[in-house]
């Protein structure tokens, strides 16, 4: 007998579920598209458990007949496309034909549908319990079609509604139903059949925050449609349609996010190379026309919006890229936005960017992988270049002017308000209000699109603009005169503050936890670099110590064991902090509420998507409770890994201690040091902080001698 043997159709159903349904927001994305596809203006998205237990999609496009309805459900079946040459201009956002099946093979699916002519006096009956719903099956069928074949009196009456159920591939149920115009799909037990996968799923918060994110971006793409995301506790987002980008941005994230935003908008001729030779087979009236329609390949469109220098982000997931209305991740355009904020924000920091390419279908092949994320531009240069000249242009026209700093009248001592580094660097009055008007495997949601939270500290400190291109300058923030009694200004270059960032490097001279850390309580502080780092001593050799990871790590353990007898310290603020939160944030936010409350957190809802907040932890400025939680919802949002109760304590914990820690460039004096180092001793864990980076490098005293040929 031969070992080689075909898989049954159950199995390859699964093998390439693997392929198109990865987590619950991919099934909401196909879903999605599907709804786009056949046509509908309003779509409503219902999620139980973060997706695992139920995905509802409802719109009102187009429908399906029965006919349709079944093929729907066979693997390739498709509405959009019919032979290889339809592949060279995809203009929908489905054409596959494999989203329904993939999905009905790891789920109990449910689909409701009726063609839109197919109603009539059948929408009277009280059956018809389906309110307004979402598309065809991906790919799998939005046809006009109707039952010709219908005879004697039943041909007089309007075909009723489609009911099919399936449950792990198996076809349960077909039943006709008088149903609204539309569709409606219910998926349940995502992955009951398949525990290997489901046991992938992240916490439910994870997966609503995905889910969240992706709906987002869709009706940002769409804002002329009416988009409503419901999980079971609440509406994350409704959504009604509105004019224009700028428009929706306004009424998803508000003002104060669209003030951060720099508009986007160029349009770029496309040349006529390249283009694909027309079939043998094509009549030639045909092809006298398609030259006609094709004299001028066209041109293509980008609008959307762009970070300002000052917001920045730790990673590329708040970046959101559509071609023609199909979210995508591309390493083409993904260098293009680097190449454009080259020298305006530092290399390990990045932009948010909601940007719109349009083009004609035969511009760009979608038939890259299943996902459909993945895409080829015929002009990649020129898609490339176009990107990043457009982008760049518009930082540059909206860069605020030069201001120069004639002197500051202050001793060295002076206040922190006025030297260097007394406190973390805040945007000039006028950067800060600089006016403004508009994907790699998709992984939806990874971030989400939440600008409220900048990652400290703007950097625009560090670059100035001489004719019209950004330089980084070495002493942009002006320092003190009259230090060392010099009666000229003395700049000084400040320490970069990346805030919370994870450790990127470690360098030869980190402590290890070999190393003996009894050392410590012996060190003798000498004093600062760049008011920054303390250099210390003992018989050991030399030490640097970071003051801000070395404080956060003390404040990180300190809290932790506050919180565990429940006496967390707080402080009641002034006036409360109104928090605008995304979707994303929002599914966060109720999964860690009680626990934010156990760690000196009192906030309350304001509104369908904000929060006041009324007391926040000891130590925390006022000014950065804000940023604070805003950097919080997205990282735990981000967490790949499922978050328990343990892991959300520390990352609270952690974002507590980093934000009321000594900063960097702020100037101590010799009993701080003293006692931060002190401190820092009597910790669990001294030499790394609660991110991972490093608190501690050594120098030997061997290593010096080796350093100096003595040995």
């Amino acid at each position: 007998m031969g070992r080689i043997h075909v898989l049954s159709e159950t199995v390859a159903n699964k093998i390439a579920a693997g392929e198109v349904v990865e987590r619950p927001a991919s099934v909401v994305k196909e879903l999605l598209e599907n709804a786009l596809d056949a046509g509908a203006t309003r779509i409503k998205i219902s999620v139980e458990a973060g997706g695992k237990k139920l995905i509802q999609i409802t719109d009102n496009g187009c429908g399906m007949v029965r006919d349709d309805a079944m093929l729907a459900f066979e693997r390739h079946a498709t509405s959009k496309i019919k032979d290889a040459e339809d592949l060279l201009s995809v203009a929908t956002l489905g054409f596959r034909g494999e989203a329904l099946p993939s999905i009905a093979s790891v789920s109990r699916l449910r689909l409701e549908t009726c063609a839109a002519e197919s109603r009539g006096q059948v929408l009277s009956s009280p059956a018809a319990k389906v309110p307004p719903s979402p598309g065809d099956g991906e790919d799998g069928a939005s046809s006009f079609i109707t039952q010709s074949a219908m005879t004697g009196s039943a041909a007089q009456v309007s075909n009723p509604g489609t009911i099919i159920e399936i449950n792990g591939g198996k076809m349960a149920r077909v039943e006709e139903a008088g149903l609204p115009a539309g569709t409606s799909i219910t998926v349940r037990d995502l992955f009951f059949n398949t525990p290997a996968r489901k046991k992938f799923l992240k916490a439910e918060s994870t997966e609503l925050s995905h889910i969240a994110s992706l709906v987002t971006h869709y009706a940002l793409a769409h804002p002329e449609k009416h988009f409503e995301l419901h999980s079971a506790t609440n509406a994350m987002l409704v959504a009604p349609p509105v004019a224009g980008y700028g428009e929706r941005v306004y009424q998803v994230f508000g003002k104060e996010t669209l003030d951060q935003l720099i508009a986007v908008a160029a349009t770029q001729s496309l040349e006529r190379v390249g283009l694909p030779q027309p079939p043998p087979w094509r009549r030639q009236e045909e092809q006298d026309e398609e030259n006609r329609r094709e004299a001028t390949p066209g041109e293509m469109r980008l609008h959307g919006f762009v970070s300002k220098p000052e917001i920045q982000k730790l990673n590329r997931n708040s970046i959101f890229v559509f071609v023609n209305g199909r979210l995508i991740r591309d390493r083409l355009i993904q260098h293009g936005l680097t190449e454009a904020y080259r020298n305006i924000i530092p290399p390990t920091v990045f932009p948010v960017v909601l940007l719109f390419l349009e083009m004609p279908p035969g511009e760009v092949d979608v038939n890259v992988h299943p996902s459909k994320t993945e895409v080829r531009f015929r002009q990649s240069t020129v898609m490339h270049d176009f990107v990043r000249d457009t982008v760049r242009a518009a930082l540059m026209k909206a860069r605020p002017a030069p201001q120069f700093t004639t002197e500051i009248h202050a001793h060295a001592t002076a206040s922190s308000g006025l030297t260097p580094g007394g406190r973390e660097w805040e945007p000039p009055s006028d950067l800060a209000s600089a006016s403004a008007p508009g994907p790699a495997p998709y992984e939806p949601g990874a971030g989400g699109f939440a600008l409220q939270a900048p990652v400290p500290p703007p950097i625009s400190a560090r670059f100035q603009f001489e004719g019209g291109i950004a330089v980084e300058a070495n002493a942009a923030i002006p320092v003190a005169r009259g230090i060392l009694e010099h009666s000229f200004t003395q700049q000084i270059e400040s320490i970069p503050d990346n805030g919370c960032a994870p450790a990127i490097d470690a360098s030869d001279g980190v402590v290890d936890g070999d190393s003996t850390l009894a050392a410590l309580s012996t060190l003798r502080p000498l004093g600062q670099i760049r008011n920054s780092f303390i250099l210390a001593v003992n018989e050991d050799g030399l030490w640097i110590v970071d003051q801000h990871v070395a404080h956060e790590r003390v404040l990180f353990e300190r809290i932790l064991k506050q919180r565990a007898v429940q006496k967390v310290e707080s402080q009641r603020l002034l006036m409360p902090i109104v928090l605008e939160l995304s979707p994303a944030q929002q599914a966060v936010f109720s999964e860690i509420a009680d626990e934010l409350q156990h760690n000196g957190f009192e906030a309350e809802p304001f509104g369908a998507r904000s929060v006041a907040v009324k007391v926040a932890p000891a130590g925390v400025d006022a000014a950065a409770v804000e940023r604070m939680l805003h950097e919080l919802l997205d990282q735990i949002s981000r967490e790949e890994q499922s978050l328990n109760l343990e892991k959300i304590r520390g990352r609270i914990a952690a974002s507590i201690a980093c934000h009321a820690a000594i900063k960097v460039n702020m100037p101590l004096e010799q009993n701080k040091m003293d006692w931060l180092l002190a401190e820092l001793a009597k910790t669990d864990h001294p030499m790394s902080c609660p991110h991972g980076r490093p608190v501690v490098l050594r120098y030997s005293v061997k290593d010096i001698q080796k350093a100096f040929k003595r040995i």
